[in-house]
């Protein structure tokens, strides 16, 4: 069998699953359908908006289905004629097992931790806000329960301290099309050797999880240690982003979302959330030390550097945040 006889469907919707779908026509394989979500009204005039999944497979003339429910009979008909022996997930639905078990060499999803560790929704976020030094990706094939099948391949990367969950993912979405490439060959050329994900853990290791981010996750709670303010800050940004409520000296409220920040560890005798006005720039007072901010947004604006913030708005002596 060639690489055009090998039939694959793949499924994916934002950004971070084009990469993949890229790699893998750039190599010759057969995408024989595109599984991506229904399209949305978004904006004030509710123009429809495309996935970028589907402006990619568009682009490229590939057959695409949108169901709005996998289990429709329609649907099911339509991929079991796309005869896929393959199938592949990035960044995509849960699905059920009547469409993860269709193709004769399973479905496979690409992860982006190192399995079992941040099985769910977010676990690139999570891996920062926890102080995580690395993390990783994994090629697992999909079983009934969430993020639990067995690993096919694993990547292992390092976070820098000063790098964000936009970069990491970044990072990670070219970094994960060369492993699901990688993990097609295995596929493709009969070389698989998957193991149990419990074998992937270190004796007495705690799971951590990854659950979905909602906005009542993302306020600052300024009376944590400086290391872990810092940490939930760029795990957040800049996606869904960390916010939290700036009061001036009139006490007047202004809810801002804070981006970019730099520590200063330093003895003093403030109240945790106090505004330290600088001539270049601004600080709060934290346990140990200070969060210094260097970008953020005010509600209704744009983001910016907090010079230009702090030339639009006077803020006084006695102001904090909470």
């Amino acid at each position: 069998m060639n690489k055009k006889d090998f039939r694959i469907v793949f499924m994916g919707t934002p950004e971070f699953a084009v990469a993949s779908l890229k790699a893998l026509l750039e190599e010759g394989y057969n995408i024989v359908g595109v599984i991506t979500a229904a399209d949305k009204a978004a904006g004030r005039g509710k123009k429809i908006k495309y996935s970028a999944v589907k402006e990619y497979a568009l682009m490229n003339n590939l057959n695409i289905l949108q169901p709005e429910k996998f289990r429709d009979e329609s649907f099911i008909s339509d991929l079991r004629n796309l005869r896929a022996d393959l199938q592949i997930v990035v960044a995509f639905r849960m699905l059920p097992e009547i469409v993860w078990a269709m193709p004769s060499k399973g479905t496979f999803n690409l992860h982006a931790s190192l399995l079992p560790q941040y099985r769910g929704a977010a676990p690139i976020n999570h891996a920062i806000i926890n102080g995580e030094t690395t993390t990783g990706l994994t090629t697992f094939f999909l079983d009934k329960e969430i993020d639990t099948g067995k690993v096919i391949k694993q990547l292992r990367l390092d976070i820098p301290d000063n790098e964000d969950a936009g970069k990491l993912h970044d990072r990670m979405m070219v970094e994960g099309a060369n492993l699901v490439l990688d993990t097609v060959d295995l596929i493709f050329n009969d070389r698989i050797d998957s193991k149990d994900q419990q074998g992937f853990m270190q004796k007495g290791e705690t799971l951590k999880s990854a659950p979905k981010i909602f906005k009542d996750d993302c306020e600052i709670n300024w009376n944590k240690p400086i290391k872990r303010i810092y940490d939930f800050i760029r795990g957040l940004s800049p996606f869904p982003g960390a916010f939290t409520t700036l009061y001036s000296e009139e006490k007047k409220p202004i809810y801002i979302k804070v981006f970019v920040t730099e520590t200063e560890k330093a003895q003093h005798n403030l109240k945790n959330g106090t505004v330290v006005l600088e001539d270049d720039g601004t600080k709060i007072a934290v346990e140990s030390g200070f969060i210094k901010l260097i970008e953020i947004q005010q509600s209704g604006n744009r983001r910016m550097l907090i010079s230009d913030f702090l030339r639009g708005n006077s803020l006084g002596k006695d102001c904090f945040v909470q």
